[in-house]
C-alpha cells in the first residue's frame, strides 16, 4: 500500500474528544453487540419452534429483503430530515420490534409468521438508519478525523462479531433465545438514548423536492461518478463470489478438517482478522486510498482459494485472518473517500444506492453456488470463485479516475446540517 503518512492507533482515538462523535460511537458499539447476538439467538428460536430450516431461512431473508426494498426510500428520507432524529427513531422502532419478538419468545407465543413480520419490521428500521451514518459522521467530525472515525466504527462491528454470538451463544443455552433477543432490545435503547445527546444544528431545506425527483438527483450523483459506481458494481461481484466461502466452506470442513468444529476456528479468526484490520486501518493514510484499497482487496480471496488448494485448516484460518483483515480495510478507505467527495446534501442517497448495489447479486450467490458445484464439483468451484475475485479486485483499476483520486480534500459545505461550534 502506498501510504503518505501513517500514525499509531492511539492519535486516531483523538476523534473521540469531538462530544458529538463520541456519544454516536458510544451507541453504536452497543447496538452491533446486540447485532451480533442476533442470528445465532434467531437460528435457534426459530428452529426450536418448527425445526425446519426452511422456516429459519424465510426469516432470515425477511429481513434482508426489507431492507433492500426500503433502503432507497432510507436514502432520501436521510437527505431530508436531521440525520440524527431519523437513527433515534429507528432504534426506539428496533427496540419495540425486538422487544415484542423476545415477548412472545419467553412467553411461549410465537409463531414463526410473527418472527417474520418482526424481522420486516427490523429490516425497514435499519434501511432509515444506515444511509445517514456517512453524513452524520460526515457532520460530527473534521475532514482529517473521518478515517479515523470510520476505523473505530469498523473496530466497533468487527468486536461485535467476535463478542456477539458467544454473549448469545452463553444465554442461548444459560435461559433461551427469547433473552438474547431481549438484550439486543436494551442495545437499540442505548444506541437511542446516545444519539439523544447529539448537539447538532440543522438548517431547514426550503428547496425540499418530490421524493422521486431526489431520488432520480441520487441516482445522478451516483452514475456521474466511474470511481463510485465501478467499485460498487465490483463490490456487487464480489460478494456474490463470497458464496464460495461461505456456503462451500463448511462442506469442505465437514469432509476434510473433521468437522463443524474446525469450520468454527477458521470463522473466528476471520472475526479476529477484521478487528486487525480496523486498528490498521487507524494507522495508515494512503496518498490514493482507492488504489491502495483495491490491491489490498485482492488478499478477500485467500479463504476462498486455500480451500480450493486443499491446505491444512491452519492455513485456510491464516488466510481467513488476512481476508478479513483486507475486508475491514477496504471499507474504512472506502467508506471515508465517500464522506469526503460526495456533497452533504445527497450523501445518503448516493450511500443508499451504493449499499443497495453491492448487495444486489449476494442472494444470488447463495442460491447458485451448490448447483453450481454439483455440476462442476466442489474444488473446480471454489478455484473459480477465487481466481474471478482476484480479477473483479483488480477491475476498477482500469478507471483512471480510481487509480488517480487522492486522499480527499475538505468536502464541500454542508447546507443542511453542521455541528455547533464551541
Amino acid at each position: 500500500m502506498q501510504a503518505s503518512s501513517s500514525a499509531d492507533p492511539a492519535s486516531g482515538l483523538r476523534v473521540l474528544r469531538e462530544r458529538n462523535f463520541r456519544w454516536f460511537f458510544l451507541g453504536q458499539c452497543a447496538s452491533m453487540l446486540g447485532d451480533g447476538m442476533v442470528a445465532p439467538a434467531l437460528a435457534f428460536a426459530v428452529l426450536g419452534l418448527t425445526g425446519h430450516v426452511t422456516d429459519l431461512g424465510f426469516v432470515l431473508a425477511a429481513g434482508t429483503a426489507s431492507q433492500v426494498l426500503f433502503m432507497l426510500a432510507g436514502g432520501v428520507i436521510a437527505d431530508w430530515l436531521p440525520r440524527n432524529v431519523l437513527m433515534l427513531g429507528s432504534d426506539l422502532l428496533r427496540t419495540v420490534s425486538q422487544g415484542v419478538m423476545a415477548t412472545l419468545l419467553i412467553t411461549g407465543a410465537a409463531r414463526v409468521w410473527q418472527l417474520l413480520v418482526l424481522q420486516v419490521v427490523h429490516g425497514f428500521a435499519a434501511a432509515m438508519f444506515m444511509p445517514a451514518v456517512p453524513g452524520l459522521i460526515q457532520a460530527t467530525t473534521t475532514p482529517e478525523q473521518r478515517q479515523p472515525a470510520n476505523a473505530l466504527r469498523v473496530l466497533a462491528l468487527s468486536g461485535s462479531l467476535i463478542a456477539g454470538p458467544a454473549v448469545a451463544g452463553v444465554l442461548v443455552v444459560a435461559v433461551g433465545p427469547g433473552w438474547a433477543i431481549g438484550v439486543d432490545a436494551v442495545t437499540f435503547a442505548a444506541s437511542a438514548a446516545c444519539l439523544s445527546r447529539l448537539r447538532l444544528r440543522y438548517k431547514v431545506r426550503l428547496d425540499r423536492c418530490r421524493f422521486g425527483r431526489d431520488l432520480a438527483d441520487g441516482w445522478r450523483e451516483f452514475r456521474s461518478r466511474r470511481w463510485v459506481w465501478s467499485i460498487i458494481l465490483a463490490a456487487s461481484v464480489m460478494n456474490l463470489l463470497y458464496a464460495g466461502f461461505s456456503v462451500l466452506g463448511p462442506a469442505v470442513s465437514a469432509s476434510s478438517f473433521g468437522g463443524a468444529g474446525a469450520w468454527a476456528v477458521i470463522s473466528a479468526t476471520f472475526g479476529i482478522g477484521c478487528l486487525g484490520g480496523s486498528i490498521v486501518a487507524l494507522c495508515v493514510r494512503p496518498r490514493f486510498p482507492l488504489r491502495s484499497a483495491l490491491i489490498v482487496m485482492v488478499a478477500f480471496a485467500c479463504p476462498t482459494l486455500t480451500l480450493a488448494a486443499g491446505l491444512t485448516v491452519g492455513l485456510v484460518a491464516a488466510a481467513a485472518f488476512f481476508g478479513g483483515l483486507v475486508m475491514m480495510l477496504f471499507n474504512t478507505l472506502w467508506e471515508t473517500t465517500l464522506q469526503q467527495h460526495i456533497p452533504a446534501t445527497t450523501l445518503s442517497r448516493v450511500s443508499a444506492y451504493e449499499w443497495a448495489g453491492a448487495v444486489a447479486c449476494q442472494p444470488l450467490g447463495l442460491v447458485l453456488i451448490a448447483p453450481i458445484a454439483g455440476h462442476l464439483g466442489l474444488h473446480a468451484t471454489l478455484w473459480t470463485a477465487g481466481i474471478l475475485q482476484v480479477l473483479v479486485a483488480l477491475f476498477p483499476l482500469l478507471i483512471p479516475e480510481v487509480r488517480t483520486l487522492p486522499s480527499p480534500s475538505p468536502p464541500p459545505p454542508d447546507p443542511v446540517c453542521a455541528a455547533p461550534r464551541s
